[in-house]
């Protein structure tokens, strides 16, 4: 079985965290518990030792002997010792040969008054809390002595070790306990990022129709939604794709076999009449021609989509691009009896765009107008409302059904096949007219009923434009 890298890659940084936070906190609690007793018996030593000095200052109180033996009954030693470190007096388990805690610097100090604290460790690496204080004498002007109060820390060093104990134990289960808690979330955790690399690599190998199930309100919610329609736009890039190629090989198809057929025809020498090779040459300058169209349709929109195309942007008058159009679809109209009806506002303001390709835009649609309308009208329309300027190229010509009105600007697309070669379309004319309408800040659009006719409408927003 694959191992789950992601799975164990959290698990460790879980696991670390983990660590970190029990490691600190045992520590933290050592130090609380050692500061603790630390501070206790320090105070102890202190009130002991004040005390004891006390005790022998005053005359009313118990002999040496006495104190000595209250020494030993309060589980510390005590010393007395005069200005030159000799020992006067002592009590209690501590063996007076180590006096290495007397020093000559803390005898002066505490003859001059002071009070001295202190740790100390004998030859036996037994540590000692002590503290000394000067004893007056009944006087209460002159010093007699120093006294030192040594208190044992073994019972606290055992309480502190006692405590360290437990904080391992419940650290070593802890850690146990954070071992399966980090299993189960880095399993949690890494479940549905598997599922992402296993559908994200079939949609690598081809397989795109794997969707995501993960039903999740959070960033591997987004990521899985993102996936899936990263997948969905795949898939349509991949039929429209293969559509596109479909129907460029369909398209080139055709005039190339009109050619191949007929100059094979005029090779052979297979016609009767001079009129007949006339017809069979125009047929192929036709053809000829139908292919170059296609072709430079076909550049020009492969131009667009890549953002390669050049556009030569300055302030246009669209009043004089639809006259110039009109005039120049005018021949074309009269040969199929058809009327041009223009109403053009001279007075909206310009716009900031490519007067040739506008120019080509409205030609193209006119061109559509006059090639499926076979009787009645084309209208032209240039005016503004109050948010947009409007340009308007309306016929009477069969029309356009409903259903297929949301795919008229894919490349390549026909309502009617047989109807569209027989008026000489490539099925690009739309495509690029949009594209060039969006590259100026434009948008068209289209309404139709079928048998009745077609309403193309481009808007440009007035200072939308940059220059």
């Amino acid at each position: 079985m694959k191992r789950n890298k992601i799975g164990f890659r959290i698990g460790i940084v879980i696991l670390v965290a983990f660590f970190v936070v029990i490691l600190s906190s045992g520590l933290a609690i050592d130090r609380m518990f050692s500061n603790f007793y630390n501070s206790e018996m320090r105070t102890e030593v202190n009130e002991l030792t004040t005390h004891f000095t006390a005790m022998s200052e005053s005359p009313e109180m118990l002999s040496d002997k006495a104190l000595l033996k209250f020494a030993d009954f309060s589980n510390v030693s005590i010393v007395f010792v005069s200005e030159q470190g000799e020992v006067l007096a002592n009590s209690g388990l501590y063996q007076l040969t180590d006096q290495t805690f007397i020093k000559p610097k803390d005898l002066k100090e505490l003859f001059n008054g002071k009070t001295i604290e202190l740790e100390h460790t004998d030859a036996n690496k037994e540590r000692y809390f002590v503290a000394a204080k000067p004893v007056m004498d009944t006087t209460g002007v002159n010093i007699k002595a120093a006294v030192y109060v040594l208190s044992s820390t073994h019972h606290m060093d055992e309480s502190i070790s006692a405590v360290r104990n437990v904080l391992v134990l419940s650290g070593g289960g802890a850690f146990l306990l954070a071992l399966g808690i980090t299993w189960i979330i880095a399993q949690i955790l890494s479940r549905p990022l598997l599922q992402i690399q296993a559908a994200t690599r079939k949609i690598a190998a081809g397989d795109l129709e794997t969707r995501l199930t993960l039903h999740r309100d959070d960033e591997i919610g987004v990521l899985a939604d993102s996936i899936n329609h990263l997948a969905v736009e795949l898939q349509r890039y991949r039929d429209t794709r293969q559509e596109f190629f479909a129907n460029i090989s369909h398209e080139l198809r055709t005039p190339i076999t009109y050619l191949e057929g007929y100059a094979q025809v005029l090779k052979n020498h297979l016609y009767e009449t001079e009129e007949e090779k006339d017809r069979y040459l125009v047929i192929i300058q036709e053809e000829s021609i139908r292919l170059q169209h296609l072709v430079n349709d076909l550049f020009e929109l492969a131009k667009m989509e890549e953002g390669k195309i050049s556009l030569t942007l300055e302030w246009v008058d669209l009043a004089e691009i639809a006259d110039n159009a009109v005039q120049k679809i005018k021949l074309k109209a009269r040969d199929k009896n058809l009327s041009l009806k223009t109403m053009i506002n001279k007075d909206i303001p310009l716009i900031y765009g490519d007067g040739l390709r506008m120019e080509q835009i409205l030609i193209n649609l006119l061109e559509n107008a006059v090639r499926y309308t076979e009787k009645g009208s084309i209208n032209i329309e240039l005016d503004q409302n109050r948010s947009y300027l409007y340009l308007v190229v309306e016929d009477t010509g069969i029309g356009i059904p409903e259903t297929d009105i949301p795919y008229i600007f894919d490349r390549f697309y026909r309502v009617e096949k047989s109807r569209s070669r027989q008026h000489g379309g490539t099925g690009l004319g739309l495509p690029i007219a949009k594209k060039l309408v969006e590259l100026q800040g434009g948008k068209l659009h289209v309404s139709s009923k079928l048998g009745e006719g077609s309403r193309f409408e481009l808007r440009f927003v007035p200072g939308n434009q940059e220059g």
